[in-house]
Order: C-alpha cells, then sequence, then structure tokens
C-alpha cells in the first residue's frame, strides 16, 4: 500500500508500503505559549520565556512583544495569526503610552473584532477602526483602563474572553466579566486562569461570572512547561485510526490544561485507544475499530478538533452528527464551508443546513479522478486532508506550507512515519531506484 501525498508547492503524498510505525514528539502547545507570552509581558522584572512553541503564530507574538515599544506609533502586522490579533488588542489597549496600529492578512481583515474592541472600549480603552467598522486593522492608543462589570455573549470565541481575563489584573477596578448564554470553549478560559494563578493571580469563577481583583502578575519561583501540543496531537490520532499502525508519542500530558486534551476521549467513541504509559515512557494510540459505530459529538469545547474528526469519520465511513461548529466560520477560513468543498472531492456530501451543526448520513458517490485538495490558507485543512494518501495514494495539497502556523515540522513527521512527500511535478522513483536506496 502507497502513502502518497502530493502538496502544491504540489507534492504528492504516498503512504508507507510497510506497516507504519512512528515515534514523534510535537510541536509545543501554541494556545498555552499565546497565554504565557503575554502574561509573561505583563509580568513586572520578568525574563523571556526559555522555550516557546516554534510556529507562525508563536514568533509572529515574540516579535511584536519583543518589539514593544510604549512611546514610538508604530505597526504590528499578525499575518493570519487569529490569537495573536486578539490578545494583542487587549494588551495594547491596558499598555500606557503606546500607540499601535494593529494590522494582518487579507484574511484577517475580514475576521469580526467588534465584540473585543466594544468590551474594550467599555472598560475605558481608546482603539479606532482605521478601515470597516468591526474590523482590523485597529489604531490603539494604550492607557490604563478602568475595568468594572462587563457582560458579553458567551457564544463567541473564547480568546475574546481569555484576552479580557490576562488584562484584567491591570485595570484600576478589576474585571467582573458574566458571559451571557451557553459558554463556547470553557476549557480555554480555565487554561487561562490556571495560568495566571501560576503569576499569582486569583480568580473566582462562579455560575457564568468571573471576578478577577486588581492585582499584578508575579514571576513564579518554577514556571510551568509549555506542553506538547493536544491540538497538534489530532492529525496523528487520525493517522492511527486509518492505519492501525503503531504511533507512540512522547510529550503529550494526561492531566493538561489544554481544552483539546478531550481528543483523546473522542477517539475513543471511534476507534482510537489511548495508552499513556507505554512500555518506553510515551503515549501509545492504539486502533480499537468498531465497525457499526456512530459519531454524536459536541464541539463546543474543542472546535479546533472539528476538521480532523470529521474525515476520520468519513474515511472510516462512520456516520455523524457534530454540533458546537458555529465558531468555525471565523477561522483562517469558514471551515465548514471547506470541508463541505473538499470532500466532495471524495464523493461525500455532508449536510450543514441547521447552523452550528454537519451531519453525514454515510452515503457517498463513486470518485472519477485524483482528488487535489486546497487549504484555504489553513493549517488545519492541510493536516487534516494528509492522512487521506492512507486509503488514495497520489493525493495533492496545495499551498502546503500553511502548517507553519502551528506545526512546521509536520510533512517531516510524516516523512518519517514513511510518507512520500513529492513535489507535484516530481517523478515517483522506480522500482530500481527504491532498491537503491536501501
Amino acid at each position: 500500500m502507497r502513502h502518497k501525498i502530493q502538496t502544491d508547492n504540489e507534492h504528492p503524498h504516498i503512504p508507507p508500503e510497510e506497516f507504519l510505525e512512528t515515534r514523534i514528539s510535537l510541536p509545543l502547545s501554541k494556545s498555552m505559549s499565546a497565554r504565557a507570552l503575554i502574561i509573561n509581558a505583563l509580568t513586572s522584572g520578568s525574563s523571556p520565556l526559555p522555550k516557546v512553541a516554534e510556529c507562525d503564530d508563536t514568533d509572529t507574538m515574540v516579535s511584536a512583544l519583543r518589539d514593544d515599544s510604549e512611546s514610538l506609533h508604530r505597526t504590528v502586522n499578525v499575518g493570519a495569526a487569529g490569537t495573536t490579533m486578539r490578545f494583542l488588542t487587549a494588551y495594547y489597549a491596558c499598555r500606557p503610552g503606546c500607540d499601535i496600529t494593529l494590522d494582518g492578512s487579507e484574511r484577517m481583515r475580514q475576521r469580526p473584532i467588534s465584540v473585543l474592541v466594544d468590551a474594550l472600549r467599555t472598560l475605558g480603552a481608546d482603539i479606532k477602526y482605521i478601515g470597516e467598522e468591526g474590523y482590523p486593522p485597529l489604531r490603539i492608543r494604550g492607557k490604563k483602563l478602568k475595568g468594572g462589570e462587563l457582560s458579553l455573549v458567551s457564544s463567541v470565541s473564547s480568546q475574546y474572553i481569555s484576552a479580557l481575563l490576562m488584562t484584567a489584573p491591570a485595570m484600576a477596578d478589576g474585571l467582573k466579566l458574566t458571559l451571557l448564554g451557553e459558554i463556547t470553549s470553557r476549557p480555554y478560559i480555565l487554561m487561562t486562569l490556571r495560568m495566571m494563578r501560576d503569576h499569582g493571580v486569583e480568580s473566582e469563577f462562579y455560575l457564568n461570572t468571573i471576578t478577577i481583583p486588581p492585582s499584578t502578575y508575579r514571576a513564579p519561583s518554577s514556571p510551568r512547561e509549555i506542553e506538547g501540543d493536544w491540538s497538534a496531537a489530532a492529525a496523528w490520532y487520525e493517522i492511527e485510526a486509518l492505519s492501525a499502525g503503531a504511533v507512540t508519542i512522547d510529550n503529550l500530558v494526561n492531566d493538561s490544561c489544554q481544552g483539546d486534551r478531550c481528543l483523546a476521549d473522542i477517539y475513543s467513541k471511534i476507534g482510537v485507544d489511548t495508552d499513556w504509559v507505554g512500555e518506553d515512557g510515551g503515549t501509545d494510540l492504539l486502533a480499537n475499530p468498531d465497525a457499526d459505530a456512530r459519531a454524536n459529538i459536541d464541539f463546543s469545547d474543542c472546535p479546533d478538533l472539528a476538521q480532523y474528526v470529521t474525515v476520520t469519520c468519513v474515511m472510516l465511513g462512520i456516520p455523524f452528527n457534530f454540533t458546537g461548529l458555529h465558531t468555525l466560520a471565523i477561522k483562517e477560513t469558514d471551515r465548514v464551508a471547506a470541508l463541505k468543498n473538499e470532500l466532495t472531492k471524495l464523493g461525500i456530501m455532508l449536510d450543514d443546513s441547521i447552523p452550528g451543526t454537519l451531519r453525514w448520513d454515510g452515503r457517498r458517490v463513486r470518485i472519477t479522478e485524483m482528488p487535489v485538495f486546497d487549504t484555504y490558507n489553513d493549517h488545519r485543512m492541510a493536516m487534516s486532508l494528509a492522512p487521506i494518501a492512507l486509503y488514495i495514494p497520489g493525493i495533492i495539497i496545495r499551498d502546503a506550507e500553511v502548517v507553519t502556523k502551528s506545526y512546521p515540522g509536520f510533512w517531516q513527521d510524516l516523512s518519517s512515519a514513511g510518507f512520500s512527500i513529492l513535489e507535484a511535478n516530481e517523478e515517483e522513483p522506480s522500482d530500481s531506484e527504491k532498491e537503491g536506496d536501501k
């Protein structure tokens, strides 16, 4: 069996010829790194963090914070980094004396940020839209924020909420934030509060209200290490589900503060068990197929996992009903629309007629040509589509370099697992050439 993937830049992606067996170390958590960088920047007398995720999003934030100036007007361009845009908006708003134009890619200029800007303005921030109302770029003049009481519709991205929480200790009156309705991505909010507590800031989260008094961040005597990225692990759970191979991951934490830790629980329902302490100390993924599986999953707490689980289910023929997907429309792309578009190339027709829901009844139609997948400048599209090569050797993935946003070593790790990653116009080695390489 050949696992062929092509990326465009284009490469043919070829699956391993033999039993898939690999051991990898995941990139560090992007979510934890982003929060650690903001909290560290707000901590007086802190030293640079020794180790954070190495990826486009984190590199952008490191660069912005390293070049921070409190008196000179300058422009900070975050590219396609949504987390960085949201966190820096709140960070600069509470930095007295700074004068920043915060901008991003064309896609970033289409991603709404009015909920966060309106909230910060209510708390005393000086933020103006330079272009279209409600969207970046922003002109931010930092000042001491008054803070106080604020209500926010909780179905919005949890990154808005985390941005407000991390800057709350610097507000004159602190922050009493009431979340209206069902809370989206609650684990990410808990991660933020847990990391703030590590730096001496206490909070109260009772029912739907979070209270943070005025306070000062303190550098901990033993800083929390950034964990391996559970979101990045999703591609390997998908690979294990489709290959029934032997995948070992070295740096997953069971008692993790990351919301996407629920990945292990989700995949246990669709055919992958997690052995936390393997014989050699790593975490082993163990395929355990269920021919009668059906998947009914609420992704409200973990929307970044939806693409991987969707592709896994359609490749395994598992009908599903997924809910809690309402935030996917404002990600790097409209991820529900992107999934629908790309999976039609496999003869899969997904139903998104109910907002925030994605369904599939198990039916498919025959395909007549090799799929050429688009990634929509979305790293998770590229990584979730790549394992399809286990079933359809020779698929092409365009703009494959987009994985650098969160997992720069993804294609190298895939190669180490036995996949062949070729330029689309590159000739596949002949059998004699392959023999000569052995």
